[in-house]
């Protein structure tokens, strides 16, 4: 599914509805550009999920992990600046997936050890405030994940 986003606050919004239907063990990877919007999409999603804490690009600290007050977490990570395989597999996404559910930036950088079966975003920065976001799914879940927001962005049955 394509969709594009005119203004940060609507990449936001749709952020938004993707968080408010994040579970744990979802992963989700942003793929873009710097300045393509990754960060701006996640500042939604975690508006949507229900975090307690501000969002900040995990580019230096690897992992950023987020809190709601009813309980579970959520962990941004951002593969940019990760060296090696080695460096990335000492991470264990399966520890954090089984606390809760992680957003990848750059996960092309570590696509051997991503999950199968996730959400894929692509976004580019299309000119101005305009950006275009591309969702793929992979297995089930994601599948019905991305059904639940085509429906809630563009509407439909």
């Amino acid at each position: 599914m394509d969709f594009f986003s005119r203004s940060p606050e609507q990449t936001r919004r749709i952020g938004a509805r993707l968080g408010g239907a994040l579970q744990a063990g979802d992963v989700i990877c942003l793929q873009g550009d710097l300045g393509a919007g990754k960060t701006t999409f996640v500042q939604g999603i975690t508006r949507g999920w229900g975090s307690l804490d501000s969002v900040s690009s995990p580019t230096f600290v690897i992992v950023n992990e987020y809190r709601r007050a009813e309980g579970g977490k959520l962990f941004h990570m951002d593969a940019y600046r990760l060296d090696s395989m080695q460096e990335a597999e000492e991470i264990d996404l399966d520890s954090m997936l089984m606390e809760g559910a992680l957003l990848i930036e750059w996960p092309e950088r570590i696509d051997p050890l991503v999950p199968s079966e996730r959400l894929w975003v692509r976004l580019e920065h299309m000119g101005g405030e305009e950006r275009e976001m591309e969702f793929r799914s992979s297995g089930k879940r994601y599948d019905d994940l991305l059904e639940f927001i085509r429906h809630s962005i563009v509407g439909g049955d």
